[in-house]
């Protein structure tokens, strides 16, 4: 099978008008092993996680290895409705490739078909993900022992899309690309009763409002404005009627943080403000924070610097230094476990991802493969992994 523009195209719309949510990506799943299977064999290895059935491991065999090289490909969607007006739009209801994970796969395929025919000199390992977008799948396959032995990278690479960049452009940083996450679930539990008679209840409304303001402070008062931090809440709920006091409270929200340090100092003032609350309202305030694999993608000093010099004086790559992004990404458990860099693959402007007419530019497809496939090739050349 030749994965020229046009195939990669056909490919990828394949691919968007079935998104599978996490860790049930099975007719995704399929796919990309059949196609991986038109390709030649001759130098491939497969390897599948019993607790996983929807990720998939491919080795390519080098040629003369001194290295193996991780590249890894996320294969989920969202629960999003799609409302883009595509021909190929999305055939399972009420879920999309609002992320662009379409791409992710397409680019990851047209790699492995080169050096399918192509042998690497040293090893190459493509994982293809389960569940990026939610339950850690990073996390997941780790602890699985996916990368073990044969498969075990010496260093990973992986790429996220973003209409922030022309299509087609590279765009990486030193340090941190993307921020780590947290999700805070925060439960306030009282004692209902009649609006008529406050004294003899516990307004968990007020104490969800009282909780909220102390809780907003903590990025206005304890985090560096110079490093940044952000604590939302997007969701509360509390109350069933105008004149009962509710005597239970919800509030949902999210930690970003651009180092795992900040992360925790947050973590650690929202559990002691909660506690403090408890005390000060006679209630019980149970928190629940999940950090999962959503660490910071905190790319390798030595590695990136590689990586952003290739990219930078390669004339036929477009490459442009990007700010951190308060977005989060599971790459980063794995950048936590193994050395690496993430980078961004530009998909032109449309709207945001995330959004039900995320529409992105295929032009970006093949510069992408290009590419990486480029930067693969000339890091082979390079000595050994403690020699970076």
């Amino acid at each position: 099978m030749q994965t020229n523009f046009d195939n990669l195209v056909q490919i990828r719309r394949s691919f968007h008008q079935i998104p599978e949510l996490a860790l049930k990506e099975y007719e995704t799943h399929a796919l990309i092993l059949k196609i991986i299977k038109s390709f030649p064999q001759d130098y491939l290895e497969f390897k599948n996680i019993d607790s996983m059935p929807t990720a998939l491991l491919v080795r390519v065999r080098g040629s003369n290895p001194h290295r193996t090289i991780g590249y890894r490909c996320d294969i989920d969607a969202l629960p999003v409705t799609e409302n883009t007006g595509l021909k190929f739009s999305s055939t399972h209801a009420g879920i999309m490739h609002a992320c662009g994970h379409d791409l992710h796969i397409t680019v990851a395929l047209g790699i492995l078909r080169h050096f399918s025919t192509s042998q690497p000199a040293d090893n190459l390992v493509f994982f293809f993900q389960p569940a990026e977008e939610s339950q850690s799948g990073s996390v997941l396959a780790f602890q699985s022992g996916a990368f073990t032995q044969e498969f075990q990278p010496d260093e990973f690479y992986g790429l996220h899309d973003t209409p922030l960049l022309e299509a087609g452009t590279i765009g990486c940083r030193m340090g941190t690309l993307f921020a780590g996450t947290t999700e805070v679930n925060i439960t306030l539990s009282g004692k209902s009763g009649h609006a008529a008679y406050p004294q003899n209840a516990q307004d968990m409304v007020v104490a969800q409002a009282y909780l909220i303001t102390q809780l907003q402070s903590i990025v206005s008062r304890n985090v560096d404005p110079i490093e940044g931090g952000v604590l939302t809440f997007g969701k509360v709920t509390s109350g069933t009627i105008r004149n009962v006091i509710a005597g239970q409270a919800v509030i949902e929200g999210t930690i970003r943080g651009l180092t795992q340090e900040m992360i925790e100092l947050i973590q650690e003032r929202i559990r002691v403000i909660c506690a403090g609350v408890a005390l000060a309202l006679d209630c019980k305030i149970d928190v629940q924070l999940n950090q999962g694999g959503y660490f910071p993608v905190q790319n390798n000093s030595a590695l990136t610097k590689i990586f952003i010099k290739f990219m930078r004086n390669s004339k036929n790559i477009r490459f442009e230094e990007t700010p951190p992004a308060m977005t989060g990404e599971d790459f980063g458990f794995l950048l936590n476990q193994f050395p690496g860099t993430m980078f961004w693959l530009g998909v032109g402007p449309t709207s945001s991802l995330h959004s039900a007419t995320f529409n992105l530019n295929e032009q970006a497809i093949q510069p992408g493969v290009n590419a990486i496939i480029a930067f693969l090739e000339d890091r082979m050349r390079k000595e050994h992994p403690s020699n970076v």
